[in-house]
């Protein structure tokens, strides 16, 4: 499988490539990341994600909406982000396709301003016992309880 550049933009415009190949760069890398299923699953609470054939991903709400890509959630910058609590209960009413390149989860408690990108719901999927182990140990030391 050829290896692909971390960065499209950015090794696009070093090359001095003009912006019309720039945009049908960033679209055909936005296809070939793109999901190949994804399924709200309501009664089981979790979002099911697929890349192809190898990876599928079951990434709950609460998990979703704690590490919601927003400005809210995540901050302007480094060492800005929100700790989110009380959301285990949350669900999402719709998914919403945004381009092709992302989706915007509308969740019940009226949050709906994250763009889940392909990279990023990939990411997720990728580090979600890390991502929520860590989620736990900011929760555990910011009240003292221990979440589940």
């Amino acid at each position: 499988m050829p290896e692909y550049p971390t960065a499209p933009n950015k090794c696009h415009r070093e090359q001095g490539l003009d912006d019309r190949y720039h945009a049908r760069t960033t679209t055909l890398w936005s296809l070939m990341d793109a999901p190949t299923e994804i399924r709200l699953r309501r009664q089981s609470r979790v979002l099911e994600v697929a890349f192809g054939d190898s990876e599928r991903y079951q990434l709950p709400f609460e998990f979703l909406r704690v590490h919601s890509p927003s400005a809210e959630v995540k901050g302007h910058g480094p060492g800005q982000e929100t700790l989110v609590l009380g959301k285990q209960a949350v669900g999402i009413k719709d998914v919403e396709p945004v381009g092709q390149y992302a989706v915007r989860l509308l969740f019940d408690d009226g949050h709906d301003s994250g763009l889940y990108s392909w990279k990023y719901l990939r990411e997720l999927g990728r580090e979600q016992n890390t991502l929520w182990q860590h989620y736990l140990d900011r929760v555990r030391a910011a009240t003292g309880v221990a979440a589940g």
